[in-house]
């Protein structure tokens, strides 16, 4: 048996901006029920986070849908 991949979408929250991203997740095959990110994965993530955290909307808007929290 060979490990399942599949691709979910994963949110990704920092200041005032919330980006919905689509990773790839690996079902390994000791735990094929238990969905795992890869290691570069994790990496890209932390980097998006970097961005939204930074405001950078240009990336942002090329990693995935961007949200921006409103004040009140």
């Amino acid at each position: 048996m060979q490990e399942r991949r599949e691709t979910r979408k994963r949110w990704v929250q920092r200041g005032r901006y919330a980006v919905e991203v689509e990773v790839e997740v690996v079902y390994p095959e000791d735990c094929p029920t238990e969905p795992c990110l890869e290691p570069a994965t994790i990496r890209w993530l932390d980097e998006v986070a970097r961005h939204a955290e930074a405001g950078d909307l240009e990336y942002l808007r090329k990693a995935g849908r961007v949200f921006q929290a409103v004040g009140t």
